[in-house]
């Protein structure tokens, strides 16, 4: 068969009108829709009074939240792609982690703050403890609620609306056990700042936060990339029928998906707690914003799910320079929007995923 220049793709010696056909049709037009919209970001702050040192600051700031919403994104997407629904009940996983630290620390001996930061190696001890403790919460929900959905062979929707039941069902029992009050992990304790030069400054704590989101979310990778369980986790995303074929387990397949994203979730919880306060429905304010970084980088992927969530923190922060920043996680809803109308697979999602 002969091959002509329309079967090629674009050329530019055509004229260049199909080279712009094909970055309309292909994947750049989200990409150039994420860059102006985070530099009309800028450009309404630099409006309402904002300075450069200032929009810079909350720009840093928003690549060490998106490293906590990259934690709980990461669970979503795997999620996702293993088991195949939208698991609402997310958010309360990353409480429930947050909330299992803060029982844990106050039994572990005490330790005077690793400077700079303001915690003392207790915490780091709770929070490692809270993950499996979560993974165990995650492992019940889904032996009481998803396998029996599984069994019957379930439509999308009723694994939804039963993730939907499970995340209220575990936020009433954080109201039952915790109360409804804010709570932190070392009340009155200051947050040294560190200067960056420049007028940058930032908080110790933040760069402690995404230390442990890139250890993470590194680990995370190998996990999925180098080993064997992480190549059984891809095999059943792609195809769990022909996964069982291949005699592998997938229900063990799915337990490890659950223990892995509820650990990461348990993870992001701690460091959203460390980086704020506790409260029952600070899973829930993260979920939007997860959802939205899991689809923006495009869902399944777990790469994507990080580019996507430092995006979205990016611009949850600079949207504080000319917004009240409760509406932070409305801006996470704005680009998920821009997202499912230019590009509803993500930067790094498959055609048809």
């Amino acid at each position: 068969m002969k091959t002509t220049e329309a079967d090629v793709g674009p050329v530019v010696a055509a004229g260049g009108k199909s080279s712009a056909r094909s970055l309309m049709s292909g994947r750049a037009p989200l990409p150039i829709a994420l860059a102006i919209t985070l530099a009309a970001f800028w450009g309404l702050g630099y409006w309402n009074g904002a300075s450069t040192i200032s929009l810079l600051s909350l720009t840093i700031w928003g690549v060490m939240l998106g490293g906590i919403i990259s934690l709980g994104a990461i669970g979503l997407t795997l999620v996702y792609g293993v088991i195949k629904f939208p698991n609402f009940a997310h958010g309360e996983l990353v409480t429930l982690g947050a909330y299992f630290a803060f029982v844990i620390a106050p039994f572990l001996p005490a330790s005077e703050a690793l400077r700079p930061f303001s915690f003392g190696s207790e915490l780091i001890i709770a929070m490692i403890l809270s993950m499996p403790a979560t993974a165990l919460v995650a492992l019940a929900v889904d032996r009481v609620l998803f396998r029996p959905l599984r069994n019957r062979g379930a439509s999308l929707v009723l694994f939804a609306m039963a993730s939907l039941a499970g995340a209220f069902f575990l936020r009433s029992c954080i109201y039952l056990i915790w109360g409804s009050n804010f709570h932190f992990y070392y009340p009155g304790r200051s947050n040294p700042v560190l200067h960056l030069g420049l007028g940058l400054r930032v908080q110790a704590d933040q760069i402690f936060v995404l230390i442990v989101a890139i250890i993470l979310v590194a680990l995370t990778w190998f996990l999925l990339a180098r080993t064997r369980m992480g190549k059984a986790m891809r095999a059943t995303a792609n195809n769990p029928d022909l996964a069982q074929v291949r005699g592998i387990n997938t229900e063990r397949v799915i337990a490890a998906t659950w223990i892995l994203g509820a650990s990461l979730a348990a993870a992001g919880g701690v460091m959203y707690g460390l980086a704020s306060q506790l409260r029952p429905e600070m899973g829930w304010v993260l979920l939007l914003p997860m959802f939205a970084a899991a689809i923006l980088g495009g869902i399944g992927s777990p790469v994507g799910a990080i580019v996507g969530a430092i995006i979205i923190g990016i611009a949850w922060q600079v949207s504080a320079s000319f917004l009240d920043p409760t509406y932070g996680p409305a801006v996470a809803f704005i680009l998920l929007v821009i997202v499912l109308i230019l590009q509803p697979n993500g930067l790094f999602g498959e055609k048809g995923a």
